[in-house]
């Protein structure tokens, strides 16, 4: 059965992805919670102070310029640490994690489609080699961009795996319609 390696490959990739949602509950969302309450503190500390019209709290005189620029300054650095942790954790779920999901699935729907078609084998396994060429060009490059491979950012960035997967699709389609048959016994 020529689609057997999509098949095989598509669970093999859906585990590796799949498990970047637990990485991230893990390791990166504590850091996002942190700087979210940080920003949180900050900002709610500039409110007040923009509530009582710019009145030091502790000596209740007015806030000097430089009070004012200090306090202006520190919220602006926790909004910036803010968006720099939830950074990461969006590249993962939009990338790596959403993609690659998504052409683990497809891997696998390919394997059980060239099984039913009726097409010479060199066709089911050009077909076969386009998704996952395309699979690992794209998700598998945008995973290991995440974990700091300049070059797989690199490759990334030629287009090749989204193109071969583009193509993929419609060699696919193009295939289903010319080689897939009804069953003799099918009502």
């Amino acid at each position: 059965m020529e689609g057997k390696k999509n098949i095989v490959f598509g669970f093999l990739f859906l585990v590796i992805t799949a498990s970047l949602g637990p990485y991230m509950v893990v390791t990166l969302l504590p850091d996002v919670e942190k700087a979210s309450l940080e920003k949180q503190r900050v900002l709610s500390d500039l409110q007040l102070i923009v509530m009582s019209e710019f009145e030091n709290t502790e000596t209740l005189e007015e806030m000097t310029a430089d009070e004012i620029a200090k306090a202006n300054s520190e919220a602006i650095l926790a909004l910036n640490t803010n968006l720099n942790a939830r950074i990461t954790v969006d590249t993962i779920k939009g990338g790596p994690h959403a993609h690659g999901n998504l052409e683990a699935l497809l891997n696998i729907i390919v394997g059980l489609m060239l099984g039913l078609l009726t097409l010479p084998s060199l066709y089911k396994q050009i077909l076969s080699w386009i998704f996952i060429a395309g699979t690992t060009m794209h998700a598998g490059m945008a995973f290991l961009g995440v974990f700091g491979f300049s070059w797989a950012g690199m490759l990334l960035g030629t287009g090749i795996g989204p193109v071969l997967i583009l193509l993929g699709l419609f060699l696919m389609g193009v295939a289903t319609f010319i080689g897939y048959k009804k069953s003799p016994n099918a009502i």
